[in-house]
C-alpha cells in the first residue's frame, strides 16, 4: 500500500503525461516554454485570480511574495507554528521577525484568537512592525481567512495565503489561492496538485505585482532589457517539462480527484469518528486533503499505534513531530510553549493515513481493521 500513489496516478493520465513530454522534448523549449505559459493562465483562471507567476518551488513562491512586498528587517511575519518550517524559514532569509502562532487543534490551522494576541504582544513590545500574516491552508483546508483578513486589516497588515497544501480546496465558492492580498502554492510531487519534481507559484491581482514577480524569479532582470538587472532577485523558473506535466494533472484535478479524495475522507471519518478524534472540515470548506490526519491519545499510543500499522505494511507518517517554536534554528528567541498548547498536543498525538484520489475500498477497510485492532 502507498501513502501517495504517484504511480496509480500515473497510469491514469500516462497517455496524456506522455503526450506532453514528448512535445517538449520535440520543441527542445526547456525553460520557460510555451507549457509554462499555458498553465500560468490556467491556473490563474481555476483560482480566480488575475496572474499566476510560475517558481522553481512553493519555497521560493512565498519568498518570492514577501519580496515583492518589500518586506524585510524590523518587519513581523506571523505564521502557524504547526506547518512545515518553509512557512516560517523563507521570512527569516529575507531579515524579517517570525513570530509562530498556535493553531486550532480541530483544522490544525492558525489560530485566530492567537493570531490577534501575538500581533498585540508584538505592537506592545514595540521592537517589530506587523507586516504580514502567512496564513497555511493545513493539510488541504484552507484558513479561516474572513477572520484573519479582519484582524490583519485593524492592524494594517497584509495577507499571503499559503496554500502549497490547499490546493483544490474551498470556502464557499471561493477556491484555494485567491484568498489574502497573494497566495502561493507548491508541486512538490505529494501536493494535492503535484509534479514530478520541485515547481511553485504566486497568485496576484495586479498588473504591477505580475511584472515585479516576473523581474524577481529572474534575478531582478528588467522588462525591455534582460541584461539590465533593475534590482536583486533570484533564479527560481519552473521548467517547461513539469509545466506539461501539471496540465493534464490539474484536468484531473477538477474532473475528479477532488471528488474522489472527499469520498475516501468521508469513508474514513465514517469508520473511525467513534475511536479516534477525525479531522473536522468548517461548515462551508472543502478540503482538498493533502493528508488525512487524526488525533490518537497521546504520543506513546501513536508511536506503538504507527509500528504496528507498519509491520501490516501499511504507511503512515507524522505531520509534524514539533512546532515551529521548537526549531533549533529559532532556539535562540526563547518561544514559551505555553503560547502553543494546541501545537504541542498536535505533535504529541497525530497520524496521517494514507490518503490519496486512487485509494479503493479495499485499501480503506484494510487501514481501519488495522487501526483499530491496534487500539
Amino acid at each position: 500500500m502507498q501513502f501517495h500513489d504517484l504511480a496509480a496516478q500515473y497510469q491514469a493520465l500516462k497517455k496524456d503525461i506522455d503526450a506532453g513530454i514528448a512535445d517538449v522534448l520535440s520543441k527542445g523549449h526547456f525553460i520557460l516554454g510555451e507549457q509554462v505559459t499555458e498553465l500560468e493562465n490556467k491556473l490563474a483562471a481555476d483560482v480566480g485570480r488575475k496572474h499566476c507567476v510560475c517558481c522553481a518551488n512553493g519555497t521560493d513562491a512565498l519568498e518570492l511574495a514577501l519580496m515583492m512586498w518589500g518586506i524585510g528587517e524590523g518587519d513581523a511575519v506571523f505564521t502557524a507554528d504547526f506547518t512545515y518550517f518553509a512557512s516560517a524559514g523563507t521570512a527569516s532569509r529575507i531579515g524579517a521577525e517570525l513570530i509562530p502562532v498556535d493553531i486550532d487543534l480541530d483544522t490544525f490551522n492558525i489560530c485566530p484568537d492567537a493570531l490577534e494576541k501575538a500581533i498585540e504582544r508584538v505592537e506592545k513590545e514595540g521592537r517589530f512592525k506587523p507586516a504580514v500574516v502567512v496564513a497555511v491552508d493545513l493539510f488541504g483546508q484552507p484558513a479561516q481567512y474572513e477572520r484573519i483578513e479582519a484582524i490583519a486589516k485593524a492592524h494594517g497588515m497584509r495577507v499571503l495565503e499559503d496554500g502549497a497544501q490547499g490546493y483544490g480546496g474551498q470556502i464557499g465558492s471561493r477556491h484555494a489561492c485567491s484568498f489574502g492580498d497573494a497566495a502561493t502554492t507548491s508541486f512538490f510531487p505529494a501536493k494535492p496538485l503535484g509534479c514530478y519534481g520541485d515547481g511553485g507559484a504566486v497568485f496576484v491581482g495586479s498588473d504591477e505585482e505580475d511584472a515585479l514577480l516576473r523581474s524577481l524569479r529572474a534575478n531582478g532582470r528588467g522588462v525591455q532589457d534582460k541584461y539590465d538587472n533593475q534590482r536583486i532577485g533570484m533564479n527560481s523558473r519552473l521548467d517547461t517539462l513539469q509545466a506539461a506535466i501539471l496540465l493534464p494533472k490539474l484536468k484531473a484535478l477538477r474532473e475528479y480527484e477532488i471528488d474522489a479524495v472527499n469520498a475516501a475522507a468521508q469513508k474514513y471519518t465514517e469508520a473511525l469518528k467513534d475511536v479516534v478524534k477525525t479531522p473536522v472540515v468548517l461548515p462551508g470548506y472543502v478540503s482538498s486533503w493533502a493528508q488525512y490526519t487524526v488525533l490518537l491519545d497521546s504520543r506513546e499510543q501513536r508511536d506503538r499505534v504507527q509500528q504496528e500499522l507498519k509491520a501490516q505494511g501499511i504507511p503512515t507518517m507524522v505531520y509534524y513531530p514539533r512546532g515551529v517554536h521548537e526549531q533549533t534554528a529559532y532556539a535562540d528567541r526563547h518561544f514559551p510553549d505555553e503560547w502553543y498548547p494546541n501545537t504541542i498536543e498536535a505533535t504529541n498525538r497525530v497520524l496521517a493515513l494514507p490518503m490519496h484520489p486512487y485509494l479503493t475500498d479495499e485499501d480503506i477497510q484494510t487501514v481501519v481493521t488495522a487501526l483499530k485492532k491496534a487500539l
